[in-house]
């Protein structure tokens, strides 16, 4: 690994530049004079100037499932030379979420939750990678009938967050936004939520929580934690 981008902060030994995540830079990322290039999306042309320079290059966009991001890890290690290390990496990774979803309570009724984006109250779906993973942990999302133009981010109201009253409140905005389990409960009319008082507000990192890499894993052990939490209540 020569270089990552400004976005990339994991693990703290990725060597840090100021090459753009956004808005690349063909000229400055060819001065590493890296033999494979990794991206997520073909951001200012990148891909085509790439090829004229003649940099080989790995195109991986966002995983919708988790069976993407397995086969994402083995596409990667192919073309890394790395494709045993990649294929123990996914073994572990499936055992990981098994053990998760097998720690699971037995409820009479799938548990509700709410997935905090930012603190303007956009979610995320069930067609979404991160709601995908809610209804592998047997949980129904509460922004599912809010999502009225299919976008799978709707931006919810409080009162509509007030009226569901989730069993659970997963909040992704901790880093970006300072969001805390006390800061909700001093949100206008949320201290009667039932994730509210039966303690069912996760806060997780941002970062674990929007990406689909190997610390999925640890999303879902701090999700699966509050379950089990709230169901024994």
């Amino acid at each position: 690994m020569v270089a990552v981008d400004d976005q990339s902060n994991y693990p703290a030994r990725a060597p840090r530049t100021e090459l753009s995540g956004f808005t690349p830079n063909v000229e400055a990322i060819a001065g590493y004079r890296p033999d494979l290039v990794v991206v997520s999306i073909d951001a200012k042309g990148l891909l085509k100037g790439l090829a004229k320079l003649r940099i080989p290059v790995l195109l991986q966009p966002a995983a919708s499932t988790l069976a993407d991001t397995y086969a994402q890890i083995r596409q990667l290690g192919k073309a890394t030379g790395r494709t045993a290390a990649a294929d123990t990496l996914v073994e572990r990774l499936r055992r990981q979420v098994a053990a998760v979803v097998g720690s699971l309570p037995n409820t009479p009724e799938r548990l509700t939750v709410y997935h905090e984006l930012s603190p303007d109250y956009y979610s995320a779906t069930s067609r979404t990678f991160i709601g995908r993973v809610y209804s592998l942990l047997r949980l129904r999302n509460i922004a599912d009938a809010a999502d009225k133009s299919g976008s799978g981010y709707p931006k919810l109201s409080g009162e509509y967050i007030v009226a569901a009253s989730p069993d659970l409140i997963v909040l992704s905005d901790t880093l970006c936004c300072g969001q805390t389990a006390a800061k909700v409960r001093a949100r206008a009319g949320w201290s009667g939520i039932d994730a509210v008082t039966h303690g069912g507000v996760i806060g997780v990192s941002d970062d674990v929580a929007s990406r689909w890499g190997p610390r999925i894993v640890d999303f879902m052990r701090a999700v699966a934690s509050g379950v089990r939490s709230v169901a024994a209540k």
